[in-house]
C-alpha cells in the first residue's frame, strides 16, 4: 500500500535490495522499476518468465503482479525504485500503458553500466536532497522508463492498445484509457472516468464506444478478467481472492462474467491450464 512506503511529500523512494529467498507473488498500489546489478534467478511478471541476471530491468504498474526466485545459493542485488503516477509526466505515464507487453528486458553490458550509473546518481541525490534533486531524480527515472519501453516495444506484436487504426484517438479517450489501465482493480465508475477525461457522461460513453468498439463497462470487465486469468495461471490464490484482487465485488458476479467470456468457470480454467 502507498501509505506503507510513500508519503504525500515524497512520492518516490529508492532502495538497494539483496534477495536470497523467494519473494512470493504480490502487487502494489504504486509503480515499481528495478534494475539487477548482480546475481541470478527467475522473474515472473504476470505469469511470464524471464531470467534474472545483471542488466535486467523490469517495471510494474498497479495492474501487474510478480514473483522473484533466486537461483540456489545466489544473492540478487538490485536497485528498486517505487513511485506514484504523479511523480512522472503524463506523457511518460501514457507511454507505459501504450502497448500490451510485459516490461522486462536484459540490457547488454555497455548499456547496463550506463543504467547502473543512473541508479547510483538517483541514490546519491535521494540521500542529500540538494536544490534540484527531485528534478534530477525525475529526469533519470523517466529516461529509464523510456529506455525500457523502447526495448520492450521491439518484441511486442500486440500493437498499441491506445490506438484505433481506423480513426485518430480522441485525446480525452486516450486519457481515460490510461486511467482505466492504472485503476481497473478499484471500484471505477463511468462518472469518475468521464470526469477524469473532462467529458460529460453521455458524450464520454458515445466517444468511448466509437473509439474502442465496445462499451466502457465491457472494456473495464475485459481488463479485470485478463488480470484474473493471469492470477489463475500463475498463483495458488483462491478464486475468492482472485475475484476481489481483480476488482469484482462478488464471486457470483465474477464467475458469471468469466464463464460468459471464456465458456468455463475460473476453477475449470485453472485446472485445464495446469493440465
Amino acid at each position: 500500500m502507498n501509505e506503507n512506503y510513500l508519503t504525500v511529500s515524497s512520492p518516490f523512494r529508492i532502495f538497494q535490495h539483496t534477495i536470497t529467498r523467494d519473494i512470493d507473488t504480490h502487487w502494489h498500489e504504486f509503480f515499481e522499476i528495478a534494475f539487477v546489478v548482480s546475481g541470478t534467478g527467475m522473474h515472473l511478471l504476470n505469469g511470464e518468465k524471464m531470467p534474472l541476471q545483471r542488466g535486467m530491468m523490469f517495471l510494474l504498474t498497479p495492474a501487474d503482479f510478480h514473483k522473484i526466485i533466486p537461483d540456489f545459493g545466489e544473492t540478487i542485488c538490485l536497485y528498486d525504485l517505487i513511485f506514484e503516477e504523479r511523480f512522472i509526466r503524463y506523457e511518460v505515464l501514457e507511454m507505459i500503458f501504450r502497448a500490451e507487453t510485459q516490461y522486462m528486458h536484459i540490457f547488454p553490458d555497455e548499456i547496463s553500466s550506463q543504467i547502473e550509473r543512473e541508479c547510483n546518481r538517483i541514490w546519491e541525490e535521494s540521500a542529500q536532497t540538494d536544490f534540484g534533486s527531485e528534478l534530477v531524480i525525475q529526469g533519470a527515472l523517466e529516461r529509464m522508463i523510456i529506455d525500457l519501453s523502447r526495448a520492450c516495444s521491439t518484441r511486442s506484436n500486440t500493437g498499441d492498445i491506445l490506438r484505433n487504426d481506423s480513426m485518430p484517438m480522441h485525446p480525452s479517450i486516450r486519457r481515460a484509457l490510461v486511467y482505466m489501465h492504472h485503476h481497473f482493480r478499484e471500484q471505477l465508475t463511468l462518472r469518475e472516468v468521464a470526469a477524469h477525461s473532462g467529458l460529460s457522461v453521455n458524450y464520454f460513453s458515445e466517444c468511448f464506444h466509437q473509439q474502442t468498439g465496445i462499451s466502457y463497462q465491457i472494456y473495464l470487465q475485459k481488463l479485470r478478467l485478463q488480470f484474473a486469468c493471469s492470477l489463475l495461471r500463475s498463483t495458488h490464490l483462491t478464486v475468492t481472492e482472485i475475484c476481489h484482487a481483480s476488482g469484482f465485488n462478488t464471486v457470483p458476479h465474477f464467475e458469471r462474467a468469466f464463464k460468459q467470456r471464456y465458456s468455463c468457470t475460473p476453477s475449470a480454467y485453472r485446472k485445464d491450464f495446469v493440465h
